[in-house]
């Protein structure tokens, strides 16, 4: 939107849209982090090796990834408003699944469907909110999505600590059953609100003008940028729509080569180095990470607790900065301090020794493991953790939007799950060292990724958008 149209932009509505729609992103968090807790009762409850600890507690990432390529799809042909509601009702069931899981099998299932339910979040909601927001505010808006996504996980690592420490430990009995099957039955209130609240707000208008259902999404654009600028955005949606079909894969390629286009792999490239610099490392196996380097239970959630509210923190600056220094400046930053931070812990990790079975670290590296974890941690969620997001959820023109999101998403979610999946045989077997240095190297390599590969999308209006 233009400064005059801007003028007319309805505030309060557009920022109860996002609200709603990034509870999603809440759901997202959530249910990532409400594994950290549970994992001594399911390693004692199910009889797990490390292994197999490894593969229930990523159970969720390639649901995640069959969440968000079906998702980028599903919202192509039924909306982004009702994919999302199917996300909440898989939230809910899940949830209680999990909650309930008699065997190691059955809350595996649980957990997959929970994570197709945060792939679709994980895509849909930043989509949603780019598509509703105007231009010179849209990166604000859509980071909201990364603080909502570290809300959750700082929302499951507070409920994981008050039960285990109201049940003295997550193994031991709360209101008749054991704390760590709480952890998971007690994310199902936000997903009833999340549910309820998706009743209330409007279809995505770029969904109802693809669609052909230009009254619908005029009176859309008319509540929330005035009846004028709506008449014209109408127009300037069809035309980046091409209009001689509707969304599909082939989108993807390039006519006159036959490849994939640049800019699908450019954001193939953003999700996936998201991942491979091992920040859900740190999301889903904190508690366990701070234990074996000499932190109680009690005290490891207690460090869970910190860095999410340093999380959020960290996202509140990037969401004062996003639109004024840009997108790339802020992946640069990220990138840069999250290579020298993991830098430090892989120095860190090098001097220890295994003591029955737990790393200790010398004349006070433990501490200096710590801070440069949770500064590295204020690294990503200044940069990479909202910047990503935003970035999927804009950068693509409108005809393509859905089906890149769709393969950026699963894209994301496949690197998340051979991350976090290989963390405990790789730390076992390979050490800390070589795993954290492989972490260090990814992040290195991103700054050239970002230098070369990446193009400001500040202030460009969705259509646009070039690929």
């Amino acid at each position: 939107m233009n400064s005059e149209t801007d003028t007319k932009t309805n505030l309060p509505l557009i920022a109860a849209i996002v609200g709603v729609a990034t509870i999603g992103g809440f759901m997202f968090g959530y249910d990532s982090g409400a594994i950290n807790g549970t994992q001594e009762g399911l390693k004692t409850t199910f009889h797990l090796s490390e292994g197999a600890l490894g593969l229930t507690v990523s159970a969720l990432l390639p649901g995640c990834a069959l969440g968000a390529f079906l998702a980028g799809r599903l919202a192509d042909v039924m909306g982004r408003k009702k994919v999302m509601m199917a996300a909440a009702l898989l939230f809910i069931i899940s949830a209680f699944a999990s909650g309930g899981a008699t065997s190691a099998s059955m809350l595996a299932l649980a957990r997959f469907f929970a994570g197709a339910a945060v792939g679709a979040a994980s895509v849909l909601s930043p989509a949603y909110i780019s598509e509703v927001t105007p231009a010179s505010i849209r990166g604000r808006l859509s980071s909201v999505q990364q603080v909502m996504i570290i809300g959750g996980l700082t929302g499951a690592f507070l409920a994981n600590y008050y039960l285990a420490h109201a049940a003295g430990s997550s193994l031991n009995d709360y209101a008749g059953h054991p704390a760590w099957r709480w952890m998971f039955w007690v994310q199902m209130l936000p997903a009833i609100l999340f549910l309820v609240t998706l009743l209330v707000i409007p279809e995505s208008p770029r969904f109802l003008v693809a669609k052909g259902r230009d009254a619908e999404a005029e009176g859309v654009l008319t509540r929330l940028f005035g009846a004028a600028a709506a008449k014209a955005k109408v127009q300037e949606i069809k035309a980046s729509l091409v209009g001689d079909h509707q969304p599909k894969f082939s989108d993807l390629l390039n006519p006159a080569t036959g490849g994939v286009r640049k800019i699908v792999w450019v954001g193939i490239g953003l999700a996936v180095f998201q991942q491979l610099v091992g920040i859900n490392v740190v999301f889903y196996y904190g508690a366990v990470l701070w234990q074996a380097v000499g932190f109680s239970e009690n005290d490891s959630l207690k460090i869970n607790i910190l860095s999410g509210i340093l999380s959020i923190v960290s996202c509140l600056f990037a969401i004062g900065l996003i639109d004024k220094i840009g997108r790339k400046p802020l992946l640069m930053i990220g990138s840069i301090g999250m290579a020298a931070t993991l830098g430090i812990l892989t120095y860190c990790f090098s001097q220890g020794a295994f003591v029955e079975g737990k790393l200790n670290l010398p004349g006070g590296l433990g501490t200096v493991a710590l801070f440069a974890a949770n500064a590295y941690v204020v690294f990503f969620n200044f940069s990479w953790g909202p910047v990503m997001w935003v970035m999927l959820g804009e950068m693509f023109p409108n005809r393509m939007r859905g089906s890149a999101l769709a393969i950026a998403g699963a894209a994301q979610w496949l690197a998340n799950f051979a991350i976090s999946s290989s963390f405990p045989s790789a730390a076992k077997n390979l050490g800390l060292p070589i795993t954290y240095g492989f972490y260090t190297l990814c992040a290195a390599i991103s700054i050239l990724f970002v230098s070369k590969m990446v193009h400001e999308t500040k202030g460009t209006e969705l259509e646009d958008m070039v690929g």
